[in-house]
């Protein structure tokens, strides 16, 4: 019996599209041939599909009428469209979580009574659930092709544009009107075949579930058509990665709508004649293609997104920006890591960054959402060492390898305390302490006068990094061809763990990688006392109270640092971990270290550091890797 396209059905769709992308993972892998042959299509389509379960698995209790049957489905939609924004994971699961994000839009609007009611589609349960479904497939569609920089047909866009197509055509010919662009029509092939325009969710016009079988026949049509669409698929002699994909998501929706009766369907289109295409050799750098791959979470406005777009599209290619309201993904394939980064910093502020090397691995795919390997420092703690550093001289700044020598690479770290300036140059940074009168022009000079071809550049906190960047800028254009990249680093605890993966004897790029890597997946955190009365996250607080921060946001408001410190610890462990560093300041109180310790001992496969933080503004802060 067909099902009312609710709240109940949108989470078993994404259940069955998740378990269906888990099936044909591998397969999705092995045919994965562009825009990079580096076999992980189905691996990043079935992170983001889990990401996005995860997501509805978060509000499964039921708050604002998600969780009942027969509640709306726009809510669901909204939080399974978030949750696979937040874990996107490669090109291909950027797309699916914009398609995702455009469906939400229109049945949003739909339950809002806003343009969908006007159209006429106005619920997803009456007999216009199925135009609505068809408005919703269609909006898909358009804002992935919006999501993408330079849009290439034979893809998952081309895929998703044909199933809109079809869905339309089925609302057309069960009497219920309806448009379809012709064009669009025409580059998805003939029409569907075996479409069941008028089965029994039908009256005068065709229901979601019909409406959904039309859009799953419509989408392997036209993912059979791919393979002589494009020459690297042609020359593979397999249909797209990413269109399999989404047949297989399709045909889970069309499962979902048909309820426990219906007929499964196939989900997935085999390659021609079952031919799959070997796993790419590894590449080379010099045959031209990206070197990295690029993806963070960005919170910016409009104006500044439109404005990264333009950077990012000159940096590299394979670009998808999804999102809105406020929060994106961003996607590049790019040589320049760095600058990549250093454009979302411009544009507002970057997180969960995440760089890949895009040579294919030969063990199996590595994507943007490969595993991460810790990030260094082990049970001591030992940051590696680029140099030694020879203490601060009477303008702040701590010299590295000296003015001149021209050799090596160079570290510099703004810090703001005196424990923190010993403890970056024991690891060989240069350090430059932060201040009021801090300011690109200042970065600049000491990173010219670091006396390094190559600087990476370390700035501790979210509000100096638009300096950084600029101060990067202009050593770059300046004579003297200084390569400079910056690390975002947002906390202290992030540089810290950056330099402890530092390596002077691998390339350039691919120490900041690692570097960058090290730092986004530090989770970051302080206890202070609070200096006077004001409104937080967590409420009101007085002065003296202790603040517990995390990730720059107060989380905790307690009375003493030590009950307070364990609160925060525990929090920013709730999430996982490997290692933890505390850098404990002068005003903590005496055997704080070894409780936090303690606490940590209780977590299985966590080890601690702990460094003394000296004269610093804040009795503690913790790093979480």
């Amino acid at each position: 019996m067909p099902q009312p396209f609710d709240a109940t059905v949108v989470r078993a769709w994404a259940v069955l599209a998740r378990d269906a992308l888990g099936e044909g993972r591998a397969e999705l892998d092995s045919i994965n041939v562009f825009p990079v042959a580096d076999g992980d299509t189905g691996t990043n389509l079935h992170r983001t599909a889990t990401a996005a379960c995860e997501g509805l698995e978060g509000e499964q209790d039921g708050r604002d009428g998600t969780g009942a049957p027969g509640s709306p489905a726009a809510p669901v939609l909204r939080t399974l469209a978030r949750g696979a924004l937040l874990g996107a994971c490669g090109n291909s699961g950027t797309i699916l979580a914009q398609l995702l994000c455009g469906m939400a839009e229109v049945y949003g609007e739909a339950g809002e009574g806003t343009s969908a009611q006007r159209d006429g589609a106005v619920g997803p349960e009456g007999a216009d659930s199925g135009r609505l479904l068809a408005a919703a497939l269609r909006r898909a569609a358009e804002s992935a092709y919006e999501a993408v920089a330079r849009p290439v047909e034979g893809t998952m866009l081309t895929v998703a544009r044909a199933a809109a197509d079809a869905a339309e055509r089925a609302v057309a010919e069960s009497g219920g009107g309806g448009s379809t662009d012709s064009g669009a029509a025409a580059a998805a092939g003939p029409d569907t075949a075996g479409s069941d325009v008028t089965g029994p969710d039908t009256g005068a016009e065709a229901g979601a579930a019909t409406v959904a079988r039309a859009a799953h026949d419509g989408a392997r049509t036209a993912l059979s058509a791919t393979t002589g669409q494009l020459d690297a698929l042609r020359r593979a002699g397999v249909v797209d990665a990413g269109g399999s994909g989404l047949v297989a998501v399709l045909g889970a929706l069309a499962d979902a709508l048909s309820g426990p009766e219906g007929t499964s369907r196939p989900r997935s289109a085999t390659p021609p004649q079952g031919r799959h295409a070997p796993r790419p050799a590894p590449a080379d750098a010099s045959e031209g293609d990206p070197a990295y791959e690029v993806m963070y979470l960005l919170d910016a406005d409009d104006a500044a997104v439109a404005t990264l777009r333009d950077q990012l599209d000159g940096l590299g290619d394979s670009l998808v920006v999804g999102g809105g309201d406020g929060l994106w993904s961003v996607h590049v394939h790019v040589d320049d890591a760095g600058a990549a980064v250093e454009a979302g910093i411009a544009a507002g502020r970057p997180h969960r960054i995440r760089v890949t090397h895009l040579a294919p691995d030969p063990e199996g795919p590595r994507g943007g959402c490969a595993p991460e390997t810790p990030s260094g420092g082990g049970p001591t703690g030992t940051a590696r060492s680029s140099g030694s550093g020879t203490g601060a001289d009477e303008d702040g700044i701590g010299r590295g390898p000296g003015p001149g020598s021209r050799e090596g690479r160079a570290v510099v770290a703004v810090v703001h305390d005196d424990g923190l300036a010993d403890l970056c140059e024991e690891a060989g940074a240069v350090v430059m302490r932060a201040g009021e009168s801090l300011d690109g022009e200042g970065l600049a000079t000491v990173v010219r006068e670091a006396g390094a071809p190559e600087v990476v550049l370390l700035p501790n906190d979210v509000e100096l990094h638009a300096r950084a960047a600029a101060a990067a800028r202009a050593v770059r254009e300046s004579p003297g061809g200084i390569r400079v990249a910056v690390v975002p680093t947002r906390a202290a605890v992030q540089g810290v763990a950056a330099l402890a993966v530092h390596d002077p004897d691998r390339g350039f790029d691919e120490d900041v990688v690692a570097m960058t890597s090290a730092a986004g997946s530090t989770r970051y955190g302080e206890v202070t006392v609070a200096e006077r009365k004001s409104w937080t996250m967590a409420g009101v607080c007085e002065a003296g109270d202790v603040l517990g921060l995390v990730e720059g946001d107060v989380a905790v408001i307690g009375s003493d640092i030590a009950g307070t410190a364990g609160d925060v610890l525990e929090r920013m462990l709730a999430a996982g971990g490997e290692l933890v560093t505390l850098v404990v300041g002068e005003h903590a109180p005496e055997g704080l270290a070894a409780r936090l310790e303690e606490r940590v001992r209780s977590h299985l496969g966590v080890d601690t550091v702990v460094y003394e933080g000296g004269r610093q503004c804040v009795p503690l802060l913790i790093g979480v890797e």
